[in-house]
Formats: structure tokens, C-alpha cells, sequence
């Protein structure tokens, strides 16, 4: 695999699918440009989800979240498209992404985004 940022996103089977079970990430470290002025944004993207078949391989998704580093993108842009890219990966019974963005011209942001 490689060490270079990526959209890939990889997945491993299920260990447990014939039950419930909830699956935390919390990535502190992500960072994307604001579209308008080019200026890193800095936030927390808080991934909560119910597995059904598939999980989310952990490297792949670190090297994903790499990959929005040096793209501008709007807060509500980039956490739903990070929930749409996961649920196509690992079609979970269901799935919560949360990105927190630091402040910003004294603003904070929180955006939610949910499957289903």
C-alpha cells in the first residue's frame, strides 16, 4: 500500500456482521484549503459507524483524509463527501461523519452529515 495520499479507500470483512456494534475514529489532523482565500483550514472529522459487511481499512483512510490537504473545499463540501465516499466503500447499516473546523474570522464550524 502505498504511503502517498490517496483516495482509495480499502475495506477488510466484517469480523462480527451478525451483530450491532459501533466503530469510532477521531482524526485531529485533517486539513483542507479554504476555496476562496487558499488559507489551511484546520479541523477534527469524527467518524461514528455500524459496520454491516464491511469495515474500513484504517491506513487507507488516513491516506484519504491526506489527500484533502492541499484541496480547497467548503466545510459542508468535504464532510459529506467524505460520508458519501465511506458509505460507498463499506455500505454501513448506518454512518455519522462530524467535521469540527477550528476557528476562523472568530467563527467556528460544525457540520454533521448522516446515513442513512
Amino acid at each position: 500500500m502505498s504511503t502517498q495520499p490517496s483516495r482509495a479507500l480499502d475495506s477488510f470483512e466484517n469480523p462480527n456482521p451478525e451483530r450491532d456494534y459501533e466503530i469510532r475514529f477521531e482524526c485531529p489532523e485533517f486539513t483542507c484549503l479554504c476555496p476562496k482565500t487558499g488559507q489551511p483550514d484546520f479541523a477534527t472529522i469524527h467518524i461514528d459507524y455500524v459496520p454491516d459487511l464491511k469495515c474500513v481499512e484504517l491506513k487507507s483512510l488516513k491516506l484519504y483524509l491526506w489527500s484533502y490537504r492541499d484541496e480547497g473545499a467548503f466545510h459542508e463540501a468535504v464532510t459529506n463527501q467524505i460520508l458519501s465516499d465511506l458509505v460507498e466503500t463499506t455500505q454501513p447499516r448506518r454512518m455519522t461523519v462530524i467535521g469540527e473546523f477550528m476557528v476562523r474570522g472568530g467563527i467556528t464550524t460544525t457540520i454533521e452529515a448522516s446515513y442513512p
